[in-house]
C-alpha cells in the first residue's frame, strides 16, 4: 500500500522518512494558496515538477482508519464551477517510462485552502493507485475514493466523475510519485459541468490613492497576471492634471498567479477633479486577460472623482440574503488590516434583533483590504432593518485606510434583511397519556414559509405545517425540521422524550373453587412507572386496597356459581383495571355416571369422571365385555363420546376403572364401576 500510517499521539512529531528530508515546496502552484488558476477550455502542459514534498493528505476512514497520502512533486488547480454537473478529466504523461501520477479533488467553498491538510471531510474525489499510466475521472470510472496500491494490482487509475456545485470553488492536486521530473498535460473534457467563466472582464470602478500619484483599476473578475503590460500601456488616463501612466502592476501578482486590482503609477500627482481610466491594447499585444483568455474590452472606460486626503467611509456591504453569521463590508478604497480589532469591537449592530459581532477580519494583501468580514456570534434569523455603527474597539481606534486617513466614529451603513424564515422556533408538545402519547408539533409559518418537512429518527415523518403524531412507544426521539419559503430554507432540530405512563392490571388465580376451599389472588400489574394503589373486589362482598391481599372464601351453594372479581391498578398518573370470573362448584365428590346417551342432544352425551378438580395423576379406562380397552384418558376431562375408530358403539353395559391421587391429601384413590350407554 502507498500511503504512510501515523499514530494519532506522534501525527505531528513523525511523518515518513522520505519527507523528512525532501524539498519543502515553495514556488508558485505548489501550495493550495497559490494553485494555478485554470479554464475548462485549455489544455495545460507541466513540462516538469520539481522535487518537494507537502504536508499529508487524511483519507478520514476511505482507506484504513487514521491514514494519510503522502503528496510528493505536487502542482495544485483551482476553479470554480459556474453550470453544475459531472467534471472529467485526463492526465497524460509526458515521459516514456512507467509513471505513476495520482490527484485528488476538494471543495474549498468558503474555506482556508490550506484546511486540506486537516479536514478529511473536503475531499470530492480520489485516484490514489499504484498503476501507471494516464489518470483522471470518467464515465468509465467505478469509485470515488481510490486507495493506494501496488502496481501490480491494477487498480484503475479513472475515477467516477464528481457532481460540482454551482458556485462552490474546487482544488485539484497533482501528486508525482515515480521519482523523476517528467511532466504532464493536463485535458478536461466528457462531463457536463462548466469550470469557464461566462463574463467577460469589466472594469469595476477606479480611483485615486493618498495624494494621486497613484490610481487603481478594479475588475469584475480576476486576470491573468502575465497579460498585464508593465509599462502600464493598457491603459490611459484623461484630466486636468495631463498626468501620464508609466507603470502598471497588479496587486498580489507576486505571490498569485492572478489578481482583478491593477495598480497604475503616474508620471506626477493628480490635481482635485474628474479623471477617465480608459483600456487600450498595450505594448504586449493585448489588454488585459483573465484566466481563459478573455480580453477586457479595448475603450472601457471608469471615471472617479479624485479629493486627497478624505475619510474612506464604510461603502456598501454584500445583499444579506437568506440567515448569515457573515457579513461582508465593502469599502471604497483599501483599509489598514491592522487597524481592524479581531475582536469585532470596531462594530455594533442595532435593529429589530439583537446582534453581536465576534470576529471582525479582512481580506487582506499586501496589509490592505477593500472587504472586512465581520462574524456574529448568532446568526441573524429576523427581517428588518439594522444598522452597523463604526465606533473605538478594543485597540482604540476606528478605522484607517491605506492613506493613514481615520474613519470617524459613529459613521453608520445600513442594511436590510429579507426573505428569513428561521426553523428553529418551532415547538415540539408532548401531551402524554395512559395508552400513548401525543406529540403537536408547531411552527408559526415566520418568513412566508410555504413547505414544511418534519422528520423524526423513529422514521415518522410530515409535511404539514402543524402535524399531531401519537406513539405507543416511549423514549427520547430527535425532531427535525426542513422549512423554505422557495427563496431561504432552514434546518432545526429538537429532542423531546415521550414519557411511559403506560399500566396493565393483572392478577393470578385459580379459575374454579372447590366450595370449602379458599383463594388466594396475587397481583400480576405491569407499570413503567411504579405502582401506587391496589383496589380489590372480590365479588363476595369483601375489597382489599393491599398489593398481596388475604385469602377469600365464597358462600356454600347448592349449585355452581360465578363471582366476579375486579382489580384497579394504578401508578398515580394512570389506571387499569382487569377483571375475572370465578366459578365456585356446588362439589368436588369425584364420581362416574351410571349411564350415558351419546345422541347429540346437549344432555349427558359423554362419559367421564365428575368434578375431578382435584384429581391428580388420573387414569380413566373403558372396557367393553370382552376385557378389550375402549377409551383411556390421562387428562381431565377428556371425554368419551360412545365410539371407536369413529364407530358408534352398541348399547350396553361398559366396565370402568379410574386411578388418581387427590391433590390436597395425596392420597392414591382407585375406582372400579360400570356405566350403561343407551341409544
Amino acid at each position: 500500500m502507498r500511503y504512510t500510517r501515523f499514530i494519532l499521539f506522534i501525527l505531528v512529531c513523525v511523518f515518513s522518512l522520505s519527507e523528512a528530508v525532501a524539498q519543502p515546496c515553495t514556488a508558485l502552484g505548489q501550495n493550495p494558496n497559490t494553485a494555478y488558476p485554470i479554464c475548462g477550455t485549455t489544455s495545460f502542459t507541466q513540462t516538469s515538477v520539481a522535487a518537494c514534498t507537502n504536508s499529508a493528505i487524511p483519507t478520514g476512514n476511505r482507506c484504513l482508519p487514521g491514514t494519510f497520502v503522502s503528496v510528493n512533486r505536487p502542482f495544485w488547480y483551482r476553479f470554480t464551477c459556474y453550470q453544475a454537473g459531472t467534471l472529467g478529466f485526463t492526465l497524460n504523461p509526458i515521459g516514456t517510462v512507467d509513471e505513476d501520477y495520482d490527484w485528488q479533488i476538494f471543495d474549498i467553498t468558503n474555506r482556508d485552502p490550506n484546511d486540506v491538510f486537516t479536514d478529511h471531510s473536503m475531499m470530492v474525489v480520489a485516484n490514489w493507485a499504484g498503476t501507471y499510466g494516464p489518470t483522471g475521472a470518467s464515465a468509465a470510472g467505478t469509485a470515488v475514493y481510490t486507495c493506494g496500491s501496488d502496481p501490480k494490482d491494477n487498480i484503475s487509475t479513472f475515477s467516477t466523475m464528481p457532481n460540482l456545485i454551482q458556485g462552490h470553488e474546487y482544488l485539484l492536486l497533482i501528486s508525482h510519485y515515480t521519482q523523476n521530473e517528467l511532466g504532464y498535460t493536463l485535458s478536461f473534457q466528457g462531463g457536463t459541468a462548466s469550470i469557464v467563466n461566462p463574463i467577460a472582464p469589466l472594469i469595476q470602478k477606479a480611483y485615486a490613492v493618498c495624494d494621486g500619484t497613484e490610481a487603481l483599476v478594479i475588475l469584475n473578475k480576476r486576470i491573468d497576471c502575465k497579460s498585464i503590460a508593465a509599462d502600464g500601456s493598457d491603459f490611459t488616463i484623461n484630466g486636468p492634471a495631463g498626468v501620464t501612466i508609466v507603470s502598471a502592476s497588479g496587486n498580489g501578482c507576486n505571490g498569485n498567479f492572478d489578481s482583478d486590482t491593477i495598480m497604475l503609477r503616474l508620471s506626477a500627482p493628480l490635481s482635485p477633479g474628474n479623471y477617465t481610466v480608459t483600456a487600450q491594447t498595450g505594448s504586449d499585444g493585448n489588454t488585459l486577460l483573465d484566466n481563459c483568455g478573455t480580453g477586457l474590452a479595448a475603450g472601457a472606460t471608469a471615471k472617479f472623482n479624485f479629493i486627497a486626503l478624505v475619510p474612506t467611509l464604510m461603502d456598501s456591504i454584500k445583499p444579506v440574503i437568506c440567515i448569515k453569521d457573515t457579513l461582508e463590508l465593502v469599502f471604497s478604497k483599501p483599509m489598514d488590516c491592522s487597524t481592524i480589532a479581531a475582536d469585532g469591537s470596531d462594530f455594533r449592530i442595532t435593529g429589530p434583533a439583537p446582534v453581536s459581532v465576534r470576529k471582525a477580519e479582512g481580506i487582506c494583501v499586501s496589509g490592505v483590504t477593500t472587504t472586512i468580514r465581520l462574524i456574529l456570534t448568532t446568526p441573524i434569523r429576523t427581517n428588518g432593518l439594522f444598522t452597523i455603527t463604526l465606533v473605538n474597539g478594543s485597540d482604540g481606534n476606528t478605522l484607517t485606510d491605506e492613506c493613514g486617513m481615520t474613519t470617524p466614529a459613529n459613521s453608520t451603513l445600513r442594511f436590510t434583511t429579507a426573505d428569513i424564515t428561521d426553523a428553529t422556533v418551532f415547538t415540539a408538545t408532548v401531551n402524554a397519556g395512559c395508552k400513548y402519547d401525543t406529540l403537536l408539533l408547531r411552527h408559526n409559518g415566520n418568513g412566508n414559509a410555504n413547505k414544511w418537512n418534519w422528520m423524526l429518527d423513529d422514521g415518522k415523518s410530515s409535511t404539514i405545517q402543524n402535524p399531531v403524531m401519537r406513539f405507543s412507544t416511549f423514549g427520547t426521539r430527535e425532531v427535525l425540521l426542513t422549512v423554505t419559503n422557495g427563496i431561504c430554507t432552514d434546518t432545526a432540530r429538537q429532542q423531546v422524550v415521550l414519557p411511559d405512563f403506560t399500566i396493565k392490571a393483572a392478577f393470578n388465580s385459580k379459575d374454579t373453587l372447590c366450595p370449602t376451599d379458599t383463594l388466594l389472588f396475587t397481583d400480576a400489574s405491569r407499570s413503567a412507572l411504579q405502582l401506587q394503589s391496589w383496589q380489590w373486589n372480590f365479588g363476595n362482598g369483601t375489597t382489599s386496597a393491599q398489593q398481596a391481599p388475604p385469602a377469600q372464601r365464597y358462600p356454600l351453594n347448592a349449585r355452581q356459581t360465578r363471582y366476579p372479581v375486579r382489580l384497579i391498578a394504578s401508578n398515580g398518573r394512570c389506571a387499569d383495571t382487569a377483571t375475572k370470573n370465578i366459578l365456585v362448584l356446588n362439589t368436588c365428590y369425584v364420581a362416574v355416571p351410571t349411564a350415558f346417551t351419546p345422541n347429540g342432544d346437549g344432555l349427558n352425551d359423554y362419559l367421564y369422571p365428575l368434578n375431578a378438580y382435584k384429581a391428580a395423576d388420573l387414569r380413566f379406562i373403558i372396557y367393553n365385555r370382552y376385557g378389550q380397552v375402549l377409551f383411556e384418558a390421562r387428562e381431565w376431562p377428556k371425554k368419551w363420546d360412545g365410539r371407536v375408530n369413529n364407530v358408534p358403539q352398541p348399547s350396553g353395559t361398559y366396565v370402568w376403572a379410574l386411578e388418581y391421587t387427590d391433590k390436597d391429601t395425596g392420597k392414591k384413590v382407585a375406582m372400579k364401576g360400570t356405566t350403561v350407554l343407551i341409544r
